[in-house]
């Protein structure tokens, strides 16, 4: 693992961290809302056997990253590219799991010279999806954060609060979580390795504060910045049939928008179910890499 600091041209610093084969297809992983730059990914033999040089970093308001106020889902592209232009790497894969998965769609649509292919795992759709009822199958703790925020209330105040109280017990979290998740995920979240890292990734994202989480639920109630018709580059989604958290509908959606996608629909998965299938969603996108 390789931390370091990258100045991007706003006065602001992104914390990096590299993981697996210095020498591997660089692919970048766009992390969950909430979450940061540790993972949970997966271990280092697997990337090496992979072949991967796995490059992640906590989006602008997380863990050691500038805040960036009033920033939207495209913003993720120009901060991609500058890490990318300071680790020297020229081609990039990108993959986006839930919170990551519209920033990672961003990256394709915007950068189509550099990406060469974008995973999205359990994405959401732009709060604007004409045809989608963006609610429906919704877990109730979402559709009230994101009413809350789309009504203006003060909603920033309440999440932070509680990123103080996950930064004392980040544990809370995973506890909070598993009266609303369907079995499969309740089994995922419970197991010793999958929970310790969650566990690691919380602690992470609120180091400093919530900034990052406002910011990401303003992004996806906003105009994304741009338009999922235009990608171009190779395009593959995965979504647990049974999730609750980004239901089921928005893959759909956005498969039926982006041109090409492949969708891949899991009977029996949840939201959870990502990270099983995240080695193989890698393998996928660094092979077109060079």
């Amino acid at each position: 693992m390789v931390l370091q600091l990258v100045e991007v041209g706003d006065s602001r610093s992104l914390a990096v961290e590299t993981f697996g084969d210095p020498h591997g297809r660089p692919v970048f992983v766009l992390h969950g809302t909430p979450g940061s730059r540790v993972g949970p990914y997966p271990r280092t033999s697997v990337l090496y056997r992979l072949g991967v040089h796995l490059i992640a970093f906590d989006r602008p308001g997380y863990g050691d990253s500038t805040r960036l106020p009033g920033r939207r889902v495209a913003s993720a592209a120009a901060d991609v590219e500058a890490i990318a232009d300071a680790l020297g790497l020229d081609e990039i894969a990108i993959l986006g799991r839930s919170g990551g998965g519209p920033h990672a769609l961003a990256c394709a649509a915007l950068l189509p010279d550099r990406v060469s292919r974008v995973a999205a795992l359990v994405s959401l759709a732009p709060r604007t999806a004409e045809g989608l009822d963006w609610y429906a199958g919704m877990t109730p703790s979402n559709v009230h954060a994101y009413q809350e925020a789309e009504r203006g209330s003060p909603f920033a105040a309440s999440f932070q609060a509680r990123s103080r109280r996950i930064r004392a017990d980040p544990a809370s979290v995973i506890r909070g979580l598993v009266p609303e998740l369907p079995p499969t995920d309740r089994a995922l979240v419970t197991d010793s390795g999958i929970r310790q890292r969650l566990i690691s990734t919380y602690r992470q994202a609120f180091r400093n504060s919530a900034d990052g989480w406002i910011d990401d639920v303003l992004a996806f109630l906003a105009d994304w910045g741009f338009k999922v018709e235009d990608i171009t580059v190779p395009t593959r989604l995965w979504h647990g049939a049974d999730d609750q958290f980004s239901p089921v509908g928005h893959s759909r959606w956005l498969a039926d928008h982006i041109p090409g996608a492949e969708l891949y629909l899991e009977p029996g998965a949840a939201h959870f179910g990502a990270l099983q299938v995240m080695a193989e969603a890698m393998r996928w996108a660094g092979a077109a890499t060079s």
